[in-house]
């Protein structure tokens, strides 16, 4: 095993050479347009588990698979009117269906943690859409770092977490959303939101009606467990200013030592928020605290993530 991961560049050799890589078993760490995905091809059993080794990630947590195209989608999940409507209006894009496997998907178990429903996704990054395309074959991704710690945005933060446990990482620069994909379960009698993210809940509300709400305890997809994007330091939230010992991120007119938006474009904040993380984490200061961010658009997903950071 290479001490440290190839770093491949974005274009036909990089792109041919993580292909060789997949198909062969291994792990490539992938651009996406909201966090880096740490990449296995999903019928392949081994492959799965070198994704559950390399993130010590528990094996009752689902994996999402990435797609290429909607008739790709079609061969791993049943999609009704619903499913094809969501598709059609944001994918590719940072939004996660959570759909009943079909019977034939080849997909092993590894991916689904055993469960009758698959989590699907048609990322928006050329690179990475270049790459299933180039091999055909459905991804499981999820984020590449170790379980439970901060999502990376950069390649750094991938060779940082994970090291000789990933093949290769595919270098497309900073992630633009820098937040993880809005999970939606379709049910037979509604809807259930499973993590907010960059596809917000009234935008959803408009197509669908209102959500079922959740009421198990069961995970069927990433970013469930109660403690999560944790940076290896207590975090306190809702901070005006920093204690003595606190790494501060800042928001709006509070600055920081980090600021996820000067402006208090939620946006801008979303994109930032596990870079200063990442800062806040290496920083010789023992904790960290946040500026307080509004429950609102963006917020919602940005407060979700520190609250499961700050658990």
């Amino acid at each position: 095993m290479n001490e440290t991961p190839e770093i491949l560049a974005p274009d036909a050799a990089g792109i041919a050479r993580a292909g060789e890589i997949l198909r062969g078993g291994g792990l490539v760490a992938v651009p996406t347009e909201t966090v880096y995905g740490l990449a296995a091809r999903a019928d392949q059993a081994d492959a799965v588990a070198a994704i559950y080794r390399a993130k010590g990630r528990p094996d009752f947590n689902p994996l999402i698979v990435h797609v290429a195209s909607l008739d790709m989608a079609r061969r791993l999940a049943e999609l009704d009117e619903r499913a094809e409507l969501l598709a059609a209006r944001y994918w590719p894009g940072p939004l996660t269906l959570v759909l009943p496997m079909s019977n034939d998907s080849k997909l092993t178990p590894a991916v689904t943690a055993g469960l009758p429903t698959v989590a699907l996704r048609m990322p928006d990054h050329p690179a990475t859409r270049r790459l299933l395309a180039a091999t055909g074959l459905p991804l499981a991704a999820p984020s590449a770092n170790r379980s439970g710690g901060v999502s990376p945005t950069h390649p750094q933060h991938v060779v940082a977490s994970l090291g000789p446990a990933v093949a290769a990482v595919i270098d497309g620069g900073d992630c633009p959303r820098g937040l993880e994909s809005t999970i939606v379960a379709l049910r037979d009698n509604g809807w259930q939101l499973l993590r907010p993210g960059p596809v917000g809940e009234d935008e959803l509300t408009g197509l669908l009606g209102a959500p079922l709400p959740l009421q198990s305890a069961a995970i069927e997809a990433p970013g469930q467990l109660a403690q999560h994007y944790s940076p290896g330091k207590p975090v306190r939230l809702g901070a005006r200013a920093a204690y003595g010992d606190e790494f501060l991120i800042g928001f709006g007119a509070v600055e920081g030592d980090c600021n996820l938006s000067a402006s208090g474009d939620l946006a801008e904040a979303a994109a930032h928020l596990y870079r200063c993380l990442h800062e806040g984490a290496a920083s010789p200061k023992l904790r960290i605290a946040v500026a307080e961010i509004p429950e609102k658009g963006m917020g919602v997903a940005i407060n979700d993530r520190l609250r499961r950071a700050a658990a």
